[in-house]
């Protein structure tokens, strides 16, 4: 039984975060989960709890309390104005402005603006390998590590094809 990191009582809530290559758990309790905005199931409405997936809200308690060294911004500030306060704040908040990007731009973590995306249609394969990695990313942090396993496999293969029609292709872009 996983204990909480900071009361060492039993853990309801266990959140692993893989950024960067570094993996990072967390294990809190019921009090100091709900202490710090994470959605207990039962506790909540099913569609709020959902909210802080799809949108990113689950920050964390040292994220939320966390202040840009650059304009003393916090992440919910920026949030909630949609203006990111100076150049450092994208240090600062980093995983955080990441995952908002990915959502605003479709599964991209960079701009794609209206023109690329109206200019570049996706293929069917790039399609299937953003769906499988956002299973794969739901998988790893469900701890399901031999679905993620499975996933990741599927992904290899089908990026390895991709890559094989490209070079067919004499590497020109689908149009």
């Amino acid at each position: 039984m996983m204990k909480c990191d900071l009361c060492n009582k039993p853990a309801v809530v266990h959140e692993v975060t893989i950024s960067g290559g570094t993996k990072k758990e967390v294990h809190l309790c019921l009090e100091h989960a709900q202490a710090a905005g994470i959605a207990i199931p039962g506790q909540q409405p099913v569609n709020k709890m959902l909210s802080k997936f799809v949108i990113g809200k689950k920050e964390g308690m040292e994220s939320s309390q966390r202040r840009c060294g650059g304009c003393g911004s916090t992440f919910g500030q920026i949030k909630q104005a949609n203006l990111i306060g100076c150049p450092e704040c994208y240090r600062a908040f980093e995983d955080q402005l990441s995952m908002l990007i990915e959502q605003s731009q479709f599964g991209n973590s960079e701009h794609v603006g209206r023109i690329p995306r109206k200019m570049h249609t996706p293929s069917h394969n790039e399609i299937r390998a953003r769906k499988l990695m956002r299973e794969l990313d739901a998988a790893v942090t469900a701890e399901q590590y031999e679905r993620a396993a499975e996933l990741r496999d599927r992904l290899d293969e089908l990026t390895t094809n991709v890559e094989h029609e490209d070079e067919a292709d004499g590497g020109a872009p689908d149009a």
